[in-house]
């Protein structure tokens, strides 16, 4: 807070013949963005760069929503085992998982469109060589696995720039999230169900291709956005591993962020893990590759309903409500693991949607408006670090594990863990009772 001034005694203005000192030159003002008033863009929503980022996301999930059916019929359909879908899914986490750390620190050094822009060049060529292997023929699984693992480099110097680029595009965030999050859920619907009719067309070359294609898009749109420039932009930056040791303690400062994600590395290992290599294993193998890809499209529809559900409701305590959601998604894995009829698993699958949709509107909106900006990429490194890297040990280790015990027993015990999860979340108060933000939060950026 800064020291007021003393007041000074006023001369006698009929008494001072001296000429009045120039004023000095007032500073200039920041310019906003093209077309912008305010820190959003323009004064709704869908304001320039919301809408080439919101055309930039939507197209890459589209292709990204391809890629398990592609991996799985491209896989199984060359004879390989079922395990090989498992551990090529790693391959694309776990590197994402590893240099996402990384990503943060650069987001902040080159600014996070530079970054993702980047990102959607390496992803480009890591599809296209992918699509030309699958078209030749079988292509060697070492092969598979590595081109998997450029794609998930480049996911990692993506992902931590989307953090912070939604603040910088929309002035309501929950809505600008839930937004997205219902555009990825009819992604996810529409990625999976074409497909499944382009493989029975084509190949899973020509899905790669597809894939391809919209990296393309995403990067043309994130080319044209303009972006005011943010005040930490041009900020001076220490040394890479004194920046990694700030976000960390950055990241330390607050229980409710690095709680969620130290109980989210147990949910991803166990839950998220083994949830989409057995359920695109168990679903191809009993009902067909179209049957996985209708799934996965009701699984769509359910993101679309929690994400209209997370545009109208405000919740006080948002990551409570979230977690609240979440054992719908243990109803999925149960109705999976009893060989219920098709009707009944897209019915398990809407309710999973839903609910994951619902928790990742709060979870985003959450971190958004909590964290600092000049933070933002690097603490957002590592919540997706630390969300992602034990899915990805868990996606590699579903296949064996199922090959051991049995894969209705380890969707058993996944949802055991489901439900253990959402006690530990409600229980925990630094998580209970986070308010969202513009509610009294006294603690300052979501610190304590």
């Amino acid at each position: 807070m800064e020291k007021p001034t003393e007041t000074a005694s006023i001369p006698d203005a009929s008494r001072d013949t001296r000429p009045p000192l120039p004023l000095p030159p007032l500073p200039p003002l920041p310019l906003p963005s093209i077309g912008s008033r305010g820190p959003g863009g323009s004064g709704g929503l869908w304001n320039r760069n919301f809408r080439y980022f919101f055309v930039a996301r939507t197209v890459a999930l589209f292709g990204d929503g391809m890629i398990p059916v592609a991996l799985t019929a491209g896989l199984l359909g060359a004879g390989r085992p079922a395990s090989s879908v498992g551990f090529a899914l790693a391959a694309w986490m776990g590197p994402l998982a590893v240099f996402v750390l990384f990503g943060g620190v650069l987001a902040d050094r080159f600014t996070p469109r530079r970054m993702m822009i980047i990102a959607d060049v390496l992803r480009l060529v890591g599809a296209s060589v992918l699509a030309v292997t699958f078209a030749l023929g079988n292509p060697p699984l070492w092969s598979v696995y590595i081109l998997s693992s450029v794609a998930g480099v480049g996911a990692a110097l993506f992902q931590p720039g989307v953090a912070s680029t939604v603040p910088r595009v929309s002035t309501d965030v929950q809505r600008a999230n839930a937004v997205l999050r219902v555009a990825e859920a009819l992604m996810t619907m529409a990625g999976p169900a074409f497909a499944g009719v382009l493989v029975g067309l084509a190949s899973a070359g020509a899905v790669y291709a597809a894939n391809a294609a919209t990296f393309a898009v995403s990067g043309a749109c994130l080319f044209l956005m303009r972006l005011a420039p943010a005040p930490h932009d041009d900020a001076v930056r220490g040394t890479f591993t004194a920046e990694l040791v700030d976000g960390w303690r950055e990241f330390r400062a607050r229980s409710w962020l690095w709680g969620v994600i130290a109980v989210w590395t147990v949910y991803g290992f166990a839950v998220l893990g083994p949830m989409l290599p057995l359920t695109a294993v168990l679903v191809t193998q009993d009902h067909g590759s179209g049957a996985y890809g209708m799934l996965m499209a009701v699984n769509g529809a359910g993101s679309v309903v929690g994400g209209l559900m997370a545009l109208r409701l405000r919740p006080s305590h948002p990551l409570a409500a979230g977690a609240i959601a979440l054992p719908l998604v243990a109803v999925s894995l149960v109705v999976l693991a009893l060989g219920m009829p098709l009707p009944v698993l897209a019915a398990g699958q809407l309710l999973a949607g839903a609910a994951a949709a619902f928790w990742l509107v709060m979870w985003s909106t959450t971190v958004q408006t909590h964290v600092p900006p000049e933070a933002l990429n690097r603490l957002h490194a590592y919540d997706v670090a630390g969300s992602l890297l034990m899915v990805a040990a868990g996606r590699a280790l579903a296949g064996p594990v199922a090959e051991a015990v049995g894969a209705p027993e380890l969707l058993v015990a996944a949802a055991v863990v489901n439900m253990g999860v959402v006690a530990v979340l409600l229980v925990a108060r630094p998580i209970r009772q986070l308010k969202r933000m513009g509610m009294g939060m006294g603690k300052g950026m979501g610190l304590g």
